[in-house]
């Protein structure tokens, strides 16, 4: 969104205290905290036949929650620290725009967290003490993304952690909480819907790279340089394909793993307008179509464990 679009946003006093909760809250992201629950139950239920809705509607829960207190906590802790006053080129951001309070902004995302421990809890009660850990884990990576005096978006780990935690984490912990056990197929799995929801982040690092360097946020797009981000995005889009073949090995999957490859024409896309487009403003679009491309993969892929 253009500068003049923010201010726009800014100045219309008719904004609605909904609208504004939900520019905070940023509701078209959460869509990659329920992709990994989706495919670790899936894989549970055609391992071995049986799903407990509760168990999995619980850990939806639990992620959409840690997820926006995530967004709420990152909406206001950039603008106290002055990141989004230096520049910022992505979408409008509701601290910043005076539209929520910082005292609200934060009270919001401290419930959330409150929240999601209680349904982590409860999850623990089921899964165990892995469960436990986990949940603890989940918690502290979403508290110090934005938050501490050394927050991970901060820093280059913040690709790692989305990949560990929204890949791995999630998708085997899902499926733990429906069987109790990992099998080597869900390792793959968690990699194929991990991987692209890494390259959302690399989106916005990339486009934000300059204002970042200006304000000492070292993302691993500062450290390395625009090339390697590059790189690292056509991995992250690609590398996913590779692994379904891996997936239908450990599996033992037929030909339903070849659905997935409906979505590859798109990444290819994607790639190419990540390597062609000027940084800037405009790869807010293409940081929506990444984000809707791990949707898509995440969907056909459950699909394809289904059927298979």
């Amino acid at each position: 969104m253009q500068i003049e679009e923010r201010a726009a946003i800014a100045g219309d006093r008719r904004l609605s205290a909904w609208r504004a909760w939900v520019i905070a809250a940023r509701p078209h992201t959460l869509s990659i905290s329920i992709n990994p629950v989706l495919v670790g139950c899936s894989l549970a239920w055609v391992e071995t036949g049986r799903i407990d809705w509760a168990v999995m509607l619980l850990a939806m829960l639990g992620a959409l929650l840690l997820q926006t207190g995530t967004n709420l906590d990152n909406d206001v802790s950039d603008f106290e620290r002055g990141t989004d006053r230096a520049g910022r080129l992505g979408l409008p951001r509701a601290t910043q725009l005076g539209l929520l309070s910082t005292a609200q902004v934060r009270t919001a995302s401290r419930a959330c967290f409150v929240l999601a421990t209680l349904a982590g809890l409860a999850l623990a009660w089921h899964g165990g003490w892995a469960i436990l850990l986990l949940g603890v884990l989940s918690a502290l990576a979403a508290m110090a993304y934005s938050g501490g005096p050394r927050p991970i978006s901060y820093t280059p780990f913040g690709d790692a952690v989305v990949l560990l935690f929204f890949g791995f984490v999630a998708v085997c912990g899902s499926y733990y909480l429906q069987t109790l056990t990992l099998s080597p197929a869900v390792w793959a799995a968690a990699a194929i819907v991990g991987l692209p929801a890494s390259a959302v982040l690399v989106v916005n690092n990339y486009r934000d790279l300059d204002p970042d360097r200006q304000v000492g946020k070292i993302t691993l797009a500062v450290c390395m340089g625009r090339a390697f981000s590059r790189w690292e995005y056509a991995l992250l889009m690609l590398l996913p394909y590779a692994l379904l073949g891996v997936l239908a090995e450990q599996a033992r999957f037929g030909w339903a793993l070849l659905i997935p490859l409906i979505t590859l024409p798109m990444a290819l896309g994607l790639v190419r307008q990540f390597w062609r487009a000027t940084p800037g403003p405009a790869f807010n679009p293409l940081l929506a179509r990444t984000a809707t491309f791990q949707v898509m993969l995440s969907l056909v892929l459950c699909v394809a464990i289904l059927l298979s």
